[in-house]
């Protein structure tokens, strides 16, 4: 088995020599042996039941949910650690965290269904939803519901308080950009005539039996709601969103966060709250390219692996970090939610542990460890 202390890059060094070392121990090898032959194997749940406090504590993460989908359905969720690393709370599988980011392809999988019900066009421009242009800079008639969520639209990540601005022409690089996604959800709000939180629920969250998340606070989260911490442990209370904001405001379970991956993994009608298979399959098609291995669809990032292409996010909102990947061939995939600044420095362990292969996403220059 590969040390938890071996870095990514001398993984990675290691290539596939390394990952078929780690197979045996796997749940996707395990859960397909027989019976007898999983007596005679190590149990890879109580594997991870062991290495990740061990993790946890090494990297100083107060707090971590865990999710894992398997032929298509919830294998196994646990909570590990404390919502409060000063107070006796532990998490468990109700305990809410902010999972920054995540939110996004949740979002796109929203605006895909609009796009499949006739509401919006991905490759019309923004503009001809709006009353008036977002911004003056003439090339915002370039931008649509395409470049936003497969992030080409030229916008900068965050803007701040300044006017948002156009840096690049849009459609012709990635830039990874929240404000996009601000953007777009602008434009679902005066398609659908509702704020994106009770629309978002309506439409999503609850025909997915996503019944815990919210992109915005709810009183009900007062007793199950994490702390975020920063480098040194020190917590911080959950912000509070009154508004929703498509890019990051999502509030959720590792539980309820699998059944979005499940839904993934889901073929529906365009009358039904789930994708077609036409529709998965180009959220899923890369639109830009980052790297040999690494593209990104509509909403969610692609790796191509050993074992086939992966779709995968991370979220970081500083003192909250968390990360998925899922492949819709394997029906099988992982949700890690952290509650710690430091939580990132340990899910490419897990993700070995827990379902194997060689993940590339690891290697984005963008992820804050």
């Amino acid at each position: 088995m590969v040390s938890p202390s071996l870095s990514r890059r001398q993984f990675f060094k290691h290539g596939r020599s390394a990952i078929a070392a780690l197979t045996t121990f796997t749940l996707a090898h395990w859960i397909h042996q027989p019976s007898q032959a999983r007596l005679r194997q190590s149990d890879p749940i109580a594997d991870l039941e062991t290495q990740i406090p061990r993790l946890m504590q090494q990297s100083r993460v107060p707090g971590l949910a865990i999710a894992i989908v398997k032929n298509g359905e919830l294998l196994w969720s646990q909570g590990f650690g404390r919502r409060n690393h000063k107070q006796p709370y532990p998490v468990d599988n109700r305990t809410i965290f902010a999972a920054a980011s995540l939110g996004k392809p949740l979002f796109a999988y929203t605006v895909l269904k609009l796009v499949e019900q006739g509401q919006l066009d991905l490759d019309v421009p923004l503009t001809a939803y709006t009353a008036k242009p977002y911004i003056k800079d003439s090339r915002i008639e370039q931008i649509t519901a395409r470049t936003v969520l497969c992030h080409t639209t030229g916008f900068p990540n965050w803007s701040g308080s300044a006017p948002v601005w156009i840096q690049a022409t849009p459609g012709t690089r990635f830039g990874y950009s929240g404000e996009g996604y601000l953007y777009l959800q602008r434009v679902v709000e005066r398609i659908t005539g509702q704020p994106l939180a009770p629309y978002i629920r309506q439409n999503t969250l609850v025909p997915l039996r996503m019944s815990d998340s919210s992109y915005i606070w709810e009183t009900r989260y007062q007793d199950v709601a994490t702390a975020g911490h920063n480098r040194q442990s020190h917590p911080s209370p959950m912000g509070r969103p009154k508004t929703a904001l498509s890019a990051g405001s999502l509030r959720t379970t590792a539980s309820d966060f699998a059944r979005f991956l499940i839904a993934m993994m889901t073929e529906g009608t365009p009358e039904s709250p789930y994708l077609t298979t036409a529709t998965l399959a180009e959220m899923l098609r890369p639109q830009i390219v980052l790297s040999q291995s690494l593209s990104w669809g509509l909403g969610w990032g692609l790796e191509q692996t050993p074992d086939g292409p992966f779709f995968w996010h991370w979220g970081d909102s500083g003192s909250f970090k968390s990360f998925t990947a899922a492949s819709r061939s394997l029906k099988t995939g992982i949700v890690i939610l952290t509650n710690s600044a430091n939580g990132l420095r340990i899910c490419p362990t897990i993700v070995r542990l827990a379902i194997g292969g060689q993940h590339p996403a690891f290697g984005l220059k963008m992820i804050r460890y």
